[in-house]
């Protein structure tokens, strides 16, 4: 998959994209990855990007011409590219939108800025805007990143393991059971007697059901859309009689 972030702060990418999994898929050519600095479009001699609303208002907005410029810019460098915009005004990111968007073999991102950016750019060259959830940050490079490391995860080969992905957080429309490791004691609690048993059907129905448990005491709107078994059915009717 190769991805251009267009954004003013490159240099958060740095660390982010050198360590950890994503730092490992680009080292395998699983992924690539070029930072676009907007500046560098700007006809501007002082390389200015922004400038006052029209009408009035608060803060600053992102003028068309640099950000119009680095964008038909990346779409030479990757043709057929799907362009993303991050914004508080997009549609919610989740696993289902990782999962659509990981099929994408070129992405461009366009980090949001200032008050907005100039709605003739969202006009001509935006695809789809994205939000990473309903509060205020201080620019798209955050949600950019967070969107970059949740498609790496789906890229084959990058977790090494298909069973990781589908074991994980919404995979099945719920949230995860807990997880334990050694020593089976600690300060007087200990690992539940299943996990230690090897009965792994009996195992596999005990994370079940704590997922399914878990996300109807936290997250009870996830289970419109869950996948799940009979007998968790059966369960959540028992929670729910009509």
């Amino acid at each position: 998959m190769k991805i251009n972030v267009l954004t003013l702060f490159p240099e958060m990418f740095y660390g982010v994209l050198s360590s950890s999994i994503l730092g490992k898929a680009i080292e395998k050519d699983i992924l690539h990855i070029r930072l676009i600095n907007i500046r560098d479009f700007s006809t501007d001699r002082h390389r200015r990007v922004d400038d006052y609303p029209y009408g009035g208002g608060a803060g600053m907005v992102m003028m068309p011409q640099p950000l119009y410029d680095a964008v038909e810019n990346s779409r030479k460098q990757l043709p057929d590219a799907k362009v993303l915009l991050t914004s508080p005004k997009g549609k919610i990111f989740d696993q289902q939108t990782a999962r659509r968007l990981s099929r994408e073999s070129r992405l461009i991102i366009v980090c949001g800025h200032y008050e907005g950016i100039d709605q003739r750019v969202i006009d001509r060259c935006i695809d789809e805007e994205i939000s990473i959830g309903d509060y205020i940050l201080t620019g798209g490079e955050l949600p950019a990143m967070i969107i970059v490391d949740a498609l790496a995860r789906l890229l084959p080969e990058v977790l090494g393991s298909s069973a990781s992905l589908q074991e994980e957080t919404f995979e099945r429309g719920l949230l995860e059971y807990p997880q334990y490791t050694r020593p089976a004691r600690f300060m007087d609690m200990e690992v539940p007697g299943v996990l230690l048993s090897g009965n792994h059907k009996e195992i596999d129905r005990w994370r079940r059901m704590k997922a399914l448990e878990m996300t109807y005491a936290r997250r009870p709107d996830l289970l419109k859309n869950a996948r799940l078994r009979e007998d968790e059915q059966e369960w959540l009717r028992n929670k729910n009689p009509l």
